[in-house]
């Protein structure tokens, strides 16, 4: 499995191409996030200078003039935030971080060693750590992107050609373009979505979703008879 069955790096990440192989297995470009933001030079270009009093940033981080900032968010580097990304209170981008444009980078949301390409959208309350969402990815309030095993070993990924021992202690999801989460799903370590794959709302998934495919489950639901209520006298 390579990266390009995934995603594309959009033309407006570009800039970072040669760190991202898409021949390479996409998980390898969680290990590349760092280097890249560390080795481009972002002088050339024009960053924002009106930053909200309550927005606190530190070390090496890029934001576009035309990015929405919230009245509070806290961001450090290095990190990049592309063209026409809004970044909603509360956001906490905590180094190593990827967005691309027209992104939604959600309230009370936590980013950590990521990539979000362009028309990403994360609007509440997600936590997404050590993954990589393709152009048009979008997950429901309350998506976790789980990172690390209980029992802290190595991930494996399950791929279209079979199980890939990653050598990997955290991986979160890879998110193919245009796949989605439902609100308030857990995505295992290492778990896979393909290109326009959907998980329904409040599961646990993990492992292969292949792609236009969703997962869904219905919950046996028990109705019993409800007491009158209490009465006082």
């Amino acid at each position: 499995m390579n990266a390009k069955t995934l995603f594309d790096l959009p033309e407006s990440l570009k800039i970072f191409g040669e760190f991202f192989d898409e021949n390479a297995e996409p998980w390898l470009w969680l290990k590349n996030i760092k280097t890249a933001l560390e080795s481009v030079d972002f002088s050339g270009f024009e960053t924002k200078k009106d930053i909200p009093s309550g927005v606190f940033v530190e070390g090496k981080v890029y934001i576009h003039p035309s990015v929405k900032l919230p009245a509070f968010a806290s961001i450090s580097g290095p990190a990049w935030i592309g063209a026409g990304t809004e970044v909603r209170p509360g956001a906490f981008i905590r180094g190593c971080v990827i967005i691309g444009e027209n992104c939604v980078v959600g309230n009370s949301c936590e980013y950590k060693n990521c990539i979000l390409m362009d028309n990403v959208q994360t609007p509440h309350y997600n936590y997404i750590g050590d993954s990589i969402l393709g152009t048009g990815a979008h997950t429901g309030a309350g998506v976790i992107c789980a990172n690390l095993r209980l029992d802290n070993a190595p991930i494996s990924v399950k791929t279209p050609e079979g199980l890939a021992d990653t050598g990997m202690r955290k991986i979160g999801a890879l998110f193919g373009e245009y796949a989605e989460c439902g609100c308030n799903s857990v995505l295992q370590p290492g778990t896979i979505l393909m290109k326009r794959s959907a998980v329904m709302p409040c599961m646990a998934f993990n492992g292969l979703l292949e792609e236009d495919t969703i997962a869904a489950e219905r919950p046996q639901i028990r109705r019993v008879p409800r007491p009158p209520k209490f009465k006082k006298s």
